[in-house]
């Protein structure tokens, strides 16, 4: 009896489905080599001799940004701690003598021009007869013509100084320490000035057009607003030995003024402080409205500023 040989037979449609398998793979390989091929160049950065000095640069930049870290922290637990003073105050600055006197002057306070005066003489720390200065803060604007305030007066106990006062004049003048058109060029034409206030009379003021810059920025050029500019060059002279001062608002709206000496007294002092500010308040501009004086303040020299008031 024959025996039938038993033959596996696969389907067709099972054949089919494994060699398309088969090609998927191949195809994924291809693509697969393809892109690689893409990444990796045969020169230049992208090529695995690139890549590979990239991978090495980028570590040695780690590596050195690291250690320049465990450094600053080694620095910074080695190094110790320092205290900081505080900053001193512009007082905590001053002398002495200086910051004893401030202690006689109450913070805040405004005083009295009577009692301003009486304390100027109290807390000048300084050895010699120190100048007592007086400053207003006016509400003008100096660049309007108007407002550009500029007046002088004889103080009723005068300023304490010697004044020396020539006169550019064809004729000798009394009381004058120097007079003289020929004197006066021959020291001017050296450039020596021993005078203080220079008087002059107009027919003269042209010869002294040609010392202009020696004499405008001393403020001894002769100028009829300061009534140094007259025919009446003894009266002149006489109000300049007098204590004659002239006062002008300065760019920022102050006028800054000596009005006398420590010596002087509170009293003293007091009618030249209200001389003074009589002549401010009448030279105020019709165009100025609102509050005119500001702030007012009296200092001596070297010493502590002291707040007065405005209304007085």
């Amino acid at each position: 009896m024959a025996t039938a040989k038993k033959t596996t037979e696969v389907p067709a449609e099972a054949e089919e489905q494994i060699v398309a398998a088969e090609a998927i793979e191949v195809a994924e390989a291809k693509v697969e080599a393809s892109s690689e091929n893409k990444k990796i160049a045969k020169s230049g950065k992208r090529s695995a001799k690139g890549i590979e000095e990239s991978e090495a640069k980028a570590e040695k930049i780690e590596h050195q940004q690291k250690r320049a870290e465990e450094k600053a922290d080694e620095a910074k637990a080695e190094k110790p701690k320092v205290d900081v003073k505080p900053t001193r105050s512009r007082l905590e600055r001053r002398s002495k003598g200086y910051r004893k006197a401030a202690e006689q002057i109450e913070k805040g306070k405004v005083y009295s021009l009577k009692d301003a005066m009486e304390l100027a003489t109290k807390t000048s720390s300084v050895k010699f007869d120190a100048s007592v200065e007086l400053h207003v803060n006016l509400g003008v604007d100096p660049r309007q013509a108007d407002q550009n305030i500029r007046a002088n007066l004889v103080l009723p106990q005068g300023t304490g100084k010697t004044v020396r006062v020539a006169v550019f004049a064809d004729d000798k003048a009394e009381g004058a320490d120097l007079s003289g058109v020929e004197e006066i060029t021959k020291e001017l034409e050296k450039g020596t000035i021993n005078f203080d206030v220079l008087v002059s009379t107009p027919a003269n003021m042209a010869k002294l057009g040609k010392y202009a810059r020696l004499l405008g920025p001393r403020g001894l050029m002769p100028n009829p607003k300061s009534g140094t500019v007259t025919n009446d060059v003894a009266k002149a002279v006489q109000e300049a030995k007098a204590g004659k001062v002239e006062y002008r608002v300065d760019s920022t709206g102050i006028v800054h003024l000596s009005i006398g000496k420590v010596s002087f007294g509170g009293t003293k002092l007091l009618e030249n402080a209200n001389a003074i500010m009589a002549s401010i308040k009448a030279a105020k501009p019709s165009s100025v409205k609102g509050n005119y004086i500001k702030a007012v303040h009296v200092t001596t020299t070297m010493g502590p500023s002291i707040t007065t008031s405005a209304t007085e």
